[in-house]
């Protein structure tokens, strides 16, 4: 048990800093290539929705860590359309308005609602690709990666002290402008609390398990949980987070003064 809980955990790591990274180098190269990455990703997304539902039929060891990784490689599709500014949102230029209120948030939410409604679209198909089936592991790794990455943009928009302003591409950098900084907000602890409640409820399940493939199923969403929690902590602790990520973030390269679908680059202008 000991073994399988320890490869699950350093293969959940392994490809938490690597997918990062990868995706972080592919954001940082010149927006003329963005269009040949997203072909390359939507092939590798198709062909894990594939695995992903013939995976949901194999309840063993080897099918949950095929599950985990078809999840993991569409989440990565997402990140990347996302970040290349193909699935964004309709709001496309900085704010500079009072900044905190009701009018902030519309506008923050306006500048990624379309990958929100991706996303919410991609988590219901996983439901029905899983529905009644005896793996389910690509939909819990979905709804973590969700539910995390959710919490953290809210708690960038309520205001932490380190917003990771630095993994921004130039393209993005309206964004900035949609982050708040401050020492904490009320939902950061609520965050860390629910989510580590929800991880000590995964590893009771996971010391109770039986079998392979529970245990291997436990052991990766619990560790992916874990480092969701960590990279919450990231945003209140005085770490060089940045360095994790380093030989990524050696693709940034100067962009060019248009977006990848050919809209003029963001302008900083008022709110209305």
């Amino acid at each position: 048990m000991t073994a399988t809980i320890g490869l699950a955990v350093g293969f959940a790591m392994l490809v938490w800093w690597f997918t990062t990274g990868i995706i972080l180098f592919l954001d940082g190269l010149p927006t003329g290539t963005f269009r040949r990455s997203m072909t390359g990703a939507s092939v590798l997304a198709i062909g894990a929705l594939f695995l992903l539902r013939s995976s949901a039929f194999d309840a063993s060891t080897a099918g949950a860590f095929v599950a985990f990784s078809s999840a993991i490689v569409i989440w990565g599709w997402l990140e990347m359309s996302f970040l290349m500014g193909f699935i964004m949102g309709p709001q496309r230029q900085a704010y500079l308005g009072v900044r905190g209120g009701w009018r902030h948030f519309r506008q923050a939410t306006r500048a990624i609602i379309h990958n929100e409604l991706a996303i919410l679209g991609t988590a219901a198909l996983l439901a029905l690709l899983t529905w009644q089936t005896p793996n389910p592991v690509a939909l819990w790794t979905f709804l973590v990666l969700w539910s995390m990455r959710l919490s953290a943009k809210l708690n960038l928009f309520f205001g932490v002290p380190n917003t990771g302003e630095q993994f921004l591409p130039p393209h993005l950098a309206y964004l900035k402008t949609y982050f708040n900084k401050r020492r904490m907000n009320l939902l950061f602890p609520v965050s860390i609390l629910g989510s580590t409640i929800a991880l000590v409820v995964l590893v009771q399940k996971l010391l109770m398990a039986e079998g392979g493939f529970q245990i291997t199923g436990l052991a990766l969403v619990s560790a992916l949980l874990a480092l969701a929690i960590l990279e919450h902590w990231f945003m209140v602790l005085p770490l060089p987070t940045d360095k994790l990520w380093q030989w990524g973030l050696r693709g940034t390269a100067p962009q060019a003064s248009r977006t990848p679908d050919g809209l003029d680059a963001p302008r900083i202008v008022k709110a209305p």
